[in-house]
């Protein structure tokens, strides 16, 4: 997809006399000998790991009871050094593919020695301190292989460590457990950083908007929906306008930055949109709805797709919504789509002026 857009953007500027034609082809070039991101061999290579995982585990529970219990932990260790020391000499070899199938063998397979070990020895202690071991292994094989494959299955076994407290607890803090998903988030987004699993930051993201979106249902305060939304545009624009939006992190993060304490936003939003229904407070929390919507696409949407398209979302959704609630009053409802429409009719105005002006500006410096 990028390269056909790509060759049609190098052909326009052909056709302009902006690049030279040999230049273009150069640049086709170098970007065709580029790695894929994205390889077939690569993607199946890792699912046949989690089954043979999957396979190597059930054989062993199934004939549990028949196998002595010092093969049977001497089994689960020699497969988890086997797997290890196969994918170092592999990595060192420069099979990264069938290297990182091996690191997702050994990943699983130590979940499943730590929960077959606990059962055979009656070994005391909980699913969630599992669940805690479990991911800690991950992450330091992701971080001891560089591994991105390795960096994913920390990202979602970090999902699967706040299921486990979730289906225990549900809407209670107890201990210091709930810390647990914010701190796997972080160390997540620093695997990210150190692997170059960029696909696996949204994870740790994802991790850290449900995580909120708990704490709110711990008391269903309306001071904590307004603190999203207060929160979440604070970062927003933040992320937005300069001097971090040109900094050399944020744009290494591509779209993460902005579009998820947005999403933020948009989810405290729909809470204020739940608890006020009717009035006033109706009215005021939709038009900040709306506002906040354009004021998003104002200011990332040319650039950043995921705000451009939640953002639509986001405005789509809120008409609707007013329109359903204030279906009674139609004269209520013209009113507030006129306002509406005024609205964003003046923002589109000031945009296109800011447009012009920016354009302008980029014209005679390169004069």
């Amino acid at each position: 997809m990028y390269r056909g857009r790509l060759e049609r953007d190098l052909s326009l500027w052909v056709e302009k006399g902006l690049l030279p034609e040999a230049m273009a082809e150069l640049l086709l070039v170098e970007y065709d000998s580029r790695p894929a991101s994205f390889s077939l061999g690569n993607v199946l290579m890792v699912l046949a790991a989690v089954l043979l995982a999957a396979a190597v585990l059930l054989l062993i529970a199934s004939n549990w009871e028949a196998i002595p219990r010092l093969v049977r932990v001497g089994a689960i260790l020699a497969l988890i050094w086997a797997v290890y020391l196969g994918a170092a000499l592999l990595f060192a070899r420069g099979a990264s593919a069938v290297a990182s199938g091996l690191l997702v063998i050994g990943a699983l397979s130590f979940g499943g020695a730590i929960s077959l070990i606990g059962q055979m020895y009656h070994l005391s202690g909980d699913e969630q301190t599992v669940m805690y071991l479990w991911f800690a292994i991950a992450t330091v094989s992701a971080a001891l292989f560089r591994s991105g494959v390795v960096t994913a299955i920390g990202g979602f076994l970090s999902w699967a460590s706040f299921a486990v407290y979730l289906t225990d607890y549900g809407a209670r803090w107890v201990g210091f457990d709930p810390w647990a998903p914010p701190v796997m988030a972080v160390v997540i987004v620093a695997l990210v950083r150190f692997t170059g699993a960029a696909r696996a930051r949204h994870l740790a993201y994802l991790l850290a908007v449900g995580w909120l979106a708990w704490l709110y249902t711990l008391h269903e305060d309306i001071r904590t929906a307004f603190a999203f939304v207060l929160c979440g545009m604070a970062a927003f624009i933040s992320v937005s306008l300069p001097p971090l939006r040109g900094s050399a992190f944020i744009r290494a993060a591509g779209a993460a930055p902005a579009f998820y304490p947005f999403l933020v936003a948009a989810v405290g939003l729909l809470l204020l949109n739940i608890e006020h229904d009717e009035g006033w407070p109706l009215v005021v929390v939709g038009m900040a709805t709306l506002a906040t919507a354009v004021l998003a696409i104002a200011l990332q949407g040319r650039d950043n797709g995921a705000v451009r398209y939640l953002a639509y979302a986001t405005f789509a959704a809120e008409v609707f919504y007013l329109a359903s609630v204030t279906v009674g009053s139609i004269l209520g409802t013209s009113s507030l789509f006129l306002l509406s429409g005024l609205l964003v009719a003046i923002v589109a105005w000031a945009v296109i002026r800011l447009e012009r002006r920016f354009g302008a500006r980029s014209t005679e410096v390169t004069e």
